[in-house]
Parts: structure tokens; C-alpha cells; sequence
């Protein structure tokens, strides 16, 4: 038996080559992922893949479509092979895709002997083209996939937490934790777009891509904005600082969550005058200056307009930023810049997110600070105070932008 083991996990490759290998079976050949597995699969010739089914850049239901409709490969016996996606409704999925067997890890490596040579042995399953527009199918796979990330953005708030003792299992931790949320998400965006793609219906498919759109960022935001809270806290000597135009820093952030301000009817009015130099990263401060707009746009009622404001200190530079809107309750004030104020403080315009605290950490690494309070009884002021840049150095880095 000549046969393609695809994981992303090199030691689960690993493992099940020297078992089976240890079987008799010497040819072995080895993917990290579908799309490593096709290229294979089109220069090698193979009598069975065993299959994962959560890998990056393309999952195992993706494969088995792919192979089932390429007339060279669609007689291939497919195993899928799995302790990820383990419900009656994901076999269910992975058989109409085009797998002869699937089995769950773990499983004896006489179990899968045996699913490999039954597979080999009867006729191949054949593709049953509408499950990639089974919208319930996509509903189910997609809440399944939120809910592990959901989960998983807990759990590394909570190990942000305790991080205190670092040093090169920093930057692995790190790996680990991209790896462990963007895997899900290749998959969730991919059968998304593949199912959006085949609705008959123009409507219907306009409606659920503006829903599968808006949670595909939304989701890619928080993975992004939790990854940067742990390099914050666990790299922070590694973040430089020099002089940054404020006024170029606030219109980035400005036509970033200008698209977020616009689905909520919101606009934005910015000072016209000259903001001066702040000390910090400029591509670090647009984030923390989006994060706070739209923030301030959650918090605004449809059809006004967010303001900003700027005051000269003596050696800071203020900037105010005012909503008319919604209040924060008084609870949740002294805690707005917390992670775990996520679950507690709603607005108009959904959950907080991650934002807040991400721009508060930012802002704490260039020695500037941000405040949040209720303005009356309309709406919210977020008040920045940032480090003026010394005005030899911040004219230097004008004449070099010139």
C-alpha cells in the first residue's frame, strides 16, 4: 500500500508512518495541509490518503471535494482520520464531500489498517455536489468554529494574565496560539465562501455574505487584537518609540474605522488644525486611535457625528474624542479598559471587544494614558494624553517626512 498521510502535526504524521510502516506498509508519503497534499497527489501516484480534517490553508473536507472532482483522482480511497470534529453531523459532512471511511481519534492502528483496506477495497464514494450549499451545514460548522475560538480567546486572556516568567518560550508560546486560531478560521472561511458562492439566489447570498463578512473580521479583530495584548505584555521592551505626527496618526485611524462608522451611520469631525508631535509608533497608534473611534461610534446614536478635540500642555498633547449616544453604566466604568469588561459593558453597536484594552496597552507603552466618562446623560469622552515629541526631534522627523 503506497499512502498520504496529510496533518498539520508533524509528530501525528510522524507516529502514524512508523505504525504503519511497522505493518508491512514501507511507502509513505507525507502533507502538512490539502493544498501540500494535491500538489503531491499530482506528481504521485497513491492508493489511499488518511486525512485530518483541521489543517491550514485548506482543511480536510476542502480535500476531499477537490480530489472527487478531478477525474485522475476522484477513484482515490479517502480515510478521514480526526478528534477535532468528532459529531454525528461532522462525519455526516465528510461523507457527502467524498470520504470512504472516517474514524476518530484516537483509534488502533488496526482500526485504521482496516478503514484503509475497506476503502481501498469498495467503490469510492461518489461527490454529492449540493453540500456545499447547504446553508444549515455552514450555520452549524460556523458556530461550532466560533464557540472553539470564542473559548480559546478566554483562555489566553487568563494566561495573559499569568505571564510573568518568559524568555524563549515567549515567542513560542506565541506561534502556538497563531496556529491554534487561524487553523479553525481556514477552514470556517473557506466552506463560508464556498457555500456563499453556489446560492442560487442573489438576495439571499448578498444578506448572508454581509453576515458571514462581518463576523470574518470580527473574529480575525479579536485574534489580532489578543495576539498584540500578549506581545505587549511579554515583549515590551522590544516596542520602540520616535516622533509621530498626530494629524497624520488620527486621519489613518479615521479612514480605518471610517467603514465600521458608516454601517452605523456614524461620521466622524476632525480638528483642522495642526496636532503637533506625540513620542510613540505610528502604525501601533492609528491601531489604539481606530480601537477608540470605533468605540466611540458603539457608543453613538445613528445619525451623529463623533468629534474630536485637541488641547497644548505643557509638554503633553490631549485629545478628546466625544460620542452622542449611550452612557456607560456606573458599574462598568472603573473597569472599562479591562479584558474581561468584554462580556459586561453592551453598547448599540454590539460587544466592546478587545479594543479598549488594546488601546490602553498601547498607549501605556509610550507613556500616554487614556480615561473614559460619561458625558451627562448623551454620550461618552475618551480623553487621550500623550507624550509631546521634543521639538528638535519632531522637526527632524517633519523635514525627513518632507
Amino acid at each position: 500500500m503506497k499512502l498520504l498521510i496529510v496533518d498539520d502535526i508533524a509528530i501525528n504524521r510522524e507516529f502514524l508512518r512508523e505504525a504503519i510502516e511497522a505493518e508491512g506498509h514501507h511507502t509513505m508519503l507525507e502533507a502538512a495541509d490539502g493544498v501540500e497534499a494535491l500538489e503531491i497527489l499530482n506528481r504521485e501516484k497513491v492508493d489511499a490518503v488518511l486525512s485530518d480534517i483541521l489543517m491550514p490553508r485548506m482543511d480536510g473536507y476542502r480535500l476531499c471535494h477537490e480530489i472527487r472532482a478531478t477525474d485522475r483522482l476522484r477513484d482515490l480511497a479517502i480515510v478521514i482520520y480526526t478528534s477535532t470534529y468528532t459529531s454525528p453531523s461532522d462525519e455526516k459532512l465528510a461523507l457527502r464531500l467524498g470520504a470512504d471511511r472516517y474514524l476518530r481519534k484516537p483509534a488502533s492502528f488496526e482500526t485504521i489498517l482496516l478503514a484503509l483496506e475497506e476503502a481501498i477495497a469498495v467503490p469510492h464514494t461518489t461527490l454529492q455536489p449540493e453540500a456545499w450549499h447547504d446553508v444549515e451545514v455552514l450555520k452549524e460548522y460556523s458556530d461550532r468554529l466560533v464557540t472553539k475560538l470564542e473559548k480559546r480567546n478566554i483562555e489566553l486572556a487568563e494566561a495573559n494574565e499569568r505571564l510573568t516568567i518568559l524568555d524563549r518560550a515567549k515567542s513560542e508560546f506565541l506561534d502556538v496560539i497563531s496556529h491554534e486560531f487561524r487553523t479553525p478560521l481556514c477552514g470556517l472561511f473557506t466552506v463560508g465562501e464556498l457555500i456563499l458562492d453556489g446560492i442560487s439566489s442573489p438576495e439571499e447570498n448578498r444578506e448572508l455574505q454581509g453576515v458571514f463578512e462581518r463576523s470574518r473580521r470580527r473574529i480575525l479583530s479579536i485574534l489580532d487584537d489578543a495576539l498584540l495584548l500578549t506581545r505587549i505584555d511579554v515583549k515590551r521592551d522590544q516596542f520602540g518609540s520616535v516622533p509621530v505626527s498626530l494629524s497624520a496618526a488620527l486621519i489613518r485611524a479615521i479612514e480605518k474605522a471610517t467603514e465600521f462608522a458608516n454601517s452605523r451611520h456614524v461620521a466622524f469631525a476632525m480638528p483642522s488644525a495642526s496636532l503637533g508631535f506625540v513620542v510613540g509608533d505610528e502604525d501601533l497608534l492609528v491601531r489604539a486611535f481606530q480601537a477608540l473611534l470605533e468605540t466611540a461610534v458603539m457608543f453613538s446614536e445613528e445619525g451623529a457625528t463623533v468629534r474630536l478635540a485637541h488641547e497644548v500642555l505643557a509638554d503633553s498633547l490631549r485629545v478628546i474624542i466625544e460620542s452622542h449616544g449611550r452612557t456607560i453604566s456606573t458599574t462598568a466604568l472603573p473597569k472599562f479598559f479591562e479584558i474581561f469588561s468584554v462580556e459586561e459593558t453592551l453598547t448599540p453597536g454590539g460587544d466592546l471587544g478587545l479594543g479598549p484594552a488594546v488601546a490602553y496597552r498601547i498607549l501605556s507603552l509610550f507613556g500616554a494614558s487614556v480615561s473614559v466618562a460619561n458625558r451627562d446623560s448623551s454620550g461618552i469622552q475618551l480623553t487621550l494624553s500623550l507624550k509631546q515629541a521634543a521639538k528638535k526631534t519632531a522637526a527632524s522627523s517633519a523635514a525627513s517626512a518632507g
